[in-house]
């Protein structure tokens, strides 16, 4: 696999593509903004899933209620392979953003240029016949249920001003099926999982080898 040394992003060269996923809360985001920093803004981009999702401001009622976000019909992976697509040709790219507190596609982009390195993070993205193609490795993160929750309530909270218990009804009717249903099968794809807390050192130091220095 060759190393940033050795990339120069242009038309003539294809960003290395990392997909991390694993359930909300399991540390995939922590992870791929820890190897980000590493490498540098100049070197590595990264790409939420959660930019992708479909406008869903006309149906949301409640937290747990009649939209579900951690179903795959929720988002737009269709788009999200396209946009993978060119990006590995080298096209800039104006991706879309998601504001959680409306429950609407904004009218504000994301412009995403073919660094070297491209993260994309996401839950359903290994699920995803649309995205997976376009991953040239995967990492899951495979993280126990109380402390997934325990992140994804707090995060919720602080940042997304969220009610707890809203949050809590969410996780028990939507979040954990889903999670049995879509996202635990998909590490099956994996080229590394993740299981024991412990590995998220090992994990890092490996890519920060891997895509730094050409070879190791």
């Amino acid at each position: 696999m060759p190393g940033i040394d050795s990339i120069k992003p242009s038309s003539s060269t294809k960003p290395f593509m990392l997909g991390v996923s694993g359930g909300s809360g399991s540390g995939k985001t922590f992870f791929a903004k820890a190897l980000q920093r590493y490498l540098g803004d100049k070197a590595c981009n990264i790409i939420y899933q959660d930019n992708y999702y479909i406008d869903q401001s006309k149906k949301f009622d409640f937290d747990g209620g009649s939209v579900n976000f951690d179903h795959p019909e929720s988002l737009d992976f269709k788009l999200l392979g396209q946009h993978l697509a060119q990006i590995k040709k080298g096209i800039a790219t104006d991706i879309p953003t998601y504001d959680f507190a409306t429950h609407t596609r904004t009218k504000v982009t994301c412009r995403i240029t073919p660094l070297p390195v491209i993260i994309v993070d996401g839950i359903l993205i290994f699920q995803a016949e649309e995205v997976r193609p376009h991953l040239d490795e995967l990492v899951f993160f495979d993280t126990p249920e109380e402390l997934r929750f325990k992140r994804r309530l707090e995060r919720d909270v602080k940042e997304r001003g969220r009610d707890p218990k809203g949050v809590k009804n969410q996780f028990e009717k939507q979040v954990k099926p889903m999670h049995d249903h879509f996202v635990e099968p998909s590490k099956k794809y994996a080229d590394h999982v993740v299981s024991d807390l412990g590995d998220y050192g090992d994990i890092l130091e490996l890519y920060k080898r891997k895509l730094k220095h050409p070879g190791s």
